[in-house]
Parts: C-alpha cells; structure tokens; sequence
C-alpha cells in the first residue's frame, strides 16, 4: 500500500474531531494562517529577484509602490485575519500597540499574536527565515479585545507554531496533541504531512548560539558553553557541533529534529542593566510551547518560560530552548556561577 497523504486542512480537521464540542473557528483559524504562510512563501521565494528588478521599496512598471518583506507579511497575515469574526484582537512583532479589529467586523473569541518574518535580516543572504504564531483564548467576555487580553503566560496557549521559509517552505505546529510538520508541495499549493509526532531526539547534537557576544555572557552562561564543548574538567562530556543561523525560527527547527539547544542569554554589556533580546510573547513563548509538547523545555535561565506572564507586548526575555537536559544545566550553571 503506498503512504497516505494527508493536507494541513484534512490533519486539522481530523484533529477537531477529537472534541465533540468544538465549533469549527479554530480550525478554520489555523487554517487562515496557513493561507497566509503560502502567500509569504510565494513572495519569500522571489525575494531575490524582487531585489534584482528594483521593486522592494521602490515602484514596479505599473507605478505601484512595493512593500518590504516583513511589511508584507506583517500585513498580509493582519489582512487575512482581521474580518474573519475569528479574532478580538491581534499584537504583532512590527506593530507598537494592539491590532483591533475595525468597528463593523465581528469579535471572536481568540487571540492572535505573532512574528511576520523573524530573521528578515538573513533575506539578502538568501538564508533561511520564518514566522511565528501564538494563539490564546480571550480572557475578557465580549467586545473590542484589549492589551490583557493578549498579555497571557505561555502555558495559557491554546495552539502555537511556526512556519520556516528554507530550501522548502514547512509548517510546524501544536495544539498541545503532538507537534506536526507540514511541506508545502508549490506544485499543487497544499501543505502535506511530512514529520508527524515530532519528538526532541534524546541525543542531542548542537548547540546553537551568537558567541560574537561572549564577552557579555555572565560567568555562568560561559562555563556553560565550555561545557558543551567538552571543556568542562568538572563536568566532562561528549562535545556538540557548533551550528548558528542567526534565524530563531531556522535554529530552532534544525535542534527541534536533529536534538540540541539554542540560547540567547542576557546581555551584560551594561552590567547594572542585563537585557534579553528575544520577545517574549511573539518569539519565546510560542516556540517554548512546542518544544514541551515535543519533550523539550524552554527556560529564560532560572524558570519556565511558560510561566512567565508578560507585563507589557514587547517585554524581552532570555531563552535557552532544546533538549530538557541541556536547558536544566544552563540552569544550573547559571544559578551556581551567575
């Protein structure tokens, strides 16, 4: 017998089967975002040529000013969401305040926040890029959606993933039933099931990690690096292979299948002032998601990020995420050495 195929719309839909009481809107939800993931990859893939022929930023043979990539898919994921009466409210990474729905379209009952195109500094490289999506339950009952509305702790989420655009484009996401992988075949348009019951291998192979900023790292964080080389004396292991894209999105999906961690620790350049980089509501938190429903763990250094609750839409974070072993030794390393 020859393997099933099975599209992104049909797993979903199967999927919503498995509550009696579900109404349809989340699936439908998440397969919008699919759509849109389609609509970027289509430009993602011409990002070259849209550079060459002088459209990005400027105006094409029609007259027509062109969009920026992440413009473009900061605004066609708004654009595809925003009247479904799927949706109170939206936060995106490009965007200083909450996205309300207009008046005259109906409110839902989730919220949607999310990273258009992390990594888009990579474009002109021709390296790998992606978006990352959170959906939430809203907390208030009826009405505009608000900023508390999205202000939510991770372990609150109701579905999380992301969608990488490489040498294919994939969706990976979760509801929290198992993490799945979808490759979109471009010549009939569809996501297809291609890594089902994604699982963090327990053996892990590389560490992911900017050491261009070492000499900012606290004690604790740089002995943990030498640890994973295989230089701790104390502690000796195995060591792991060096990999850094400088994509959140392309390092996490590389450790996420072959076993790993990345880490963005504090920033140390101001020592009475450390600062995180990565957001915690639109990077941290979705991709934390994931790796616990895949097995792994996600700590900003000393707790879950699941559990931290953010006090403002751009609140910044450490992350050390990957294999649960790898991350509870950073925590180790960090609460002994600082």
């Amino acid at each position: 017998m020859p393997e099933e195929i099975i599209t992104i719309e049909r797993h979903i839909l199967e999927q919503e089967r498995a509550y009696p009481e579900a109404t349809g809107v989340f699936t439908s939800l998440l397969y919008d975002i699919a759509l849109a993931a389609k609509i970027i990859a289509r430009e993602t893939s011409r990002a070259g040529l849209v550079q060459i022929l002088g459209l990005a930023g400027k105006t094409n043979i029609q007259g027509e000013a062109q969009m920026k990539l992440d413009v473009f898919a900061n605004q066609t994921i708004i654009r595809m969401n925003f009247y479904t009466g799927r949706l109170a409210v939206m936060a995106s990474e490009e965007e200083p305040d909450i996205i309300p729905i207009p008046e005259g379209y109906p409110t839902g009952r989730y919220v949607l926040v999310f990273d258009p195109l992390d990594g888009s500094s990579n474009i002109d490289a021709n390296a790998s890029i992606g978006t990352i999506f959170g959906i939430y339950r809203r907390r208030t009952s009826a009405g505009p959606g608000t900023v508390e509305d999205c202000l939510q702790p991770g372990r609150a989420l109701a579905a999380a993933g992301y969608i990488i655009y490489g040498s294919s484009t994939m969706m990976v996401y979760t509801t929290g039933n198992g993490v799945h992988g979808f490759t979109l075949d471009p010549s009939v348009g569809e996501f297809l099931l291609s890594y089902p019951n994604i699982r963090i291998p327990a053996e892990p192979k590389y560490y992911s990690t900017n050491q261009g900023n070492e000499k900012y790292w606290s004690e604790g964080v740089r002995r943990f690096t030498r640890w994973l080389q295989g230089m701790d004396e104390e502690n000796p292991r195995k060591p792991l292979s060096g990999r850094y894209i400088g994509s959140l999105v392309a390092d996490f999906h590389r450790n996420l299948l072959e076993g790993g961690i990345f880490y963005y620790p504090l920033d140390y350049k101001d020592p009475s002032n450390p600062k995180g980089k990565l957001r915690l509501l639109y990077e941290a938190g979705p991709l934390a998601f994931i790796a616990e429903h895949a097995g792994g763990y996600a700590s900003d250094g000393q707790r879950s990020i699941l559990d931290i609750v953010p006090d403002i839409l751009h609140q910044r974070t450490a992350l050390f995420i990957g294999n649960r072993d790898l991350v509870e030794m950073a925590e180790r390393f960090i609460a002994r050495y600082g």
